[in-house]
């Protein structure tokens, strides 16, 4: 009688999984196209550089404005209602684009496609943290990372469909998520655990930082290494006189080194512990950081440690917030999942501004010097974090 009731559960689990990856790999995807697409199309409309610029920001002020009030319907109506409502949103956003190539109008449809893909990433986040055993939460968490590290490569692959008209990729990349709204209808609706009335008055957010403030760590640590890799080592590159097509390429094999050890690294975090991998790949991230001057324009060794450094701690978002999900009771998880997309947004900010900064007023060398100092620095204090995990096995 047991089997014949944990068959399908398990079935419907393994499915939801699925369909929740399929819509973080389409949502990556979007979010990889939409950023060059529409900057080159900006352009051939004879919008200046700088405009350009101001415009795409909108993405990351939709995505950031949104952490501050996405809890509550979550919390409230729920993790399916919220994605299928970021799906309909970043939807129409895309069928909109090629309607009218107005810079205002398009500013708009940016923050409001900032606003849809951040809600349903983080529904679906919470989604799979909560109902994620424990035992198996780095392997299915990494599954994540996977699936956005994935479509954020292939989007740019769209820009090619522009012989067919501008509207083209726009059609494409809308009609993909209308047929992942349509799959996600099918899924059961769940809500995140509630506290209880007399339960645990302390401030939520509050509490979030005292029992995981070293898991939370990691995903602004991700934000910065990311957004200065992506903004301030082309700047590098090009000082120490590599070709342009090179930069390009060992950015690419710094994202596939990232994706190569999502799984290994979750699994591994299910295995000895979350806290030891992020220890041991701040360690081992800090010193490939700090060998890569010492590479210099040598193209083999670059891509060597871009490879090794771009896997061990391109997986420091998902692997804190495994550990957060490993720490703090379910009832409080969303707000832990809050402030880690704060962190990370904050990163992403912070990361161009010292990159830059570094590079123009200190060093040219000073990107990773930073980078290797910052990891070093994570691992260190990771000896002082005792908190231990709390004993549940999830659902």
């Amino acid at each position: 009688m047991a089997s014949s009731i944990s068959i399908p559960r398990l079935v419907s689990s393994k499915y939801r999984l699925v369909i929740l990856l399929l819509v973080v790999i389409v949502s990556g995807a979007s979010q990889g196209l939409l950023l060059p697409l529409l900057s080159i199309l900006l352009e051939r409309h004879g919008v200046s550089s700088d405009l350009n610029g101001m415009n795409a920001a909108a993405l990351y002020i939709g995505i950031f404005c949104t952490m501050f009030f996405v809890e509550k319907p979550v919390v409230r109506f729920g993790y399916k209602k919220v994605i299928v409502t970021g799906l309909i949103l970043v939807t129409g956003c895309s069928l909109l684009f090629p309607v009218n190539s107005s810079l205002y109008l398009w500013f708009v449809l940016r923050l409001l496609v900032g606003v849809g893909d951040s809600s349903l990433h983080f529904a679906t986040q919470q989604w799979i943290l909560s109902s994620s055993p424990a035992d198996k939460r780095g392997r299915f968490f990494s599954l994540y990372g996977m699936a956005y590290g994935i479509g954020f490569s292939i989007g740019p692959l769209g820009i090619n469909l522009l012989p067919f008209g501008e509207a083209a990729p726009f059609l494409i990349s809308g009609g993909l998520y209308a047929v992942i709204l349509l799959l996600m209808l099918r899924i059961p609706n769940e809500m995140p655990e509630q506290a209880s009335p007399g339960e645990n008055a302390e401030n939520r957010f509050v509490r979030s930082y005292k029992l995981a403030w070293f898991a939370l760590i990691p995903p602004l640590l991700y934000g910065v290494m990311e957004a200065s890799m992506n903004s301030s080592f082309p700047l590098y590159g090009l000082r120490i006189a590599l070709g342009k097509e090179w930069i390009s390429l060992l950015l690419l094999t710094f994202g596939l080194g990232s994706i190569i050890l999502q799984l290994p690294l979750g699994v591994w975090s299910d295995r000895i512990g979350r806290k030891k991998v992020l220890m041991i790949c701040g360690f081992t991230g800090a010193a490939l950081f700090l060998l890569i001057p010492a590479a210099g324009a040598f193209i083999p060794l670059l891509f060597l440690l871009f490879a090794l450094a771009g896997g061990v701690v391109g997986s420091f978002y998902s692997l804190g917030m495994s550990y957060a999900a490993d720490i703090v009771p379910k009832t409080i998880l969303p707000a832990a999942g809050v402030i880690a997309s704060v962190h990370y947004s904050v990163g992403s900010v912070l990361g161009p501004v010292f990159g830059g900064y570094g590079i123009q007023y200190v060093s040219i060398h000073s990107l990773f010097y930073f980078l290797g100092a910052v990891f070093l620095v994570f691992a260190l204090i990771g000896f002082g974090f005792k908190r231990e995990p709390k004993e549940d096995v999830g659902t």
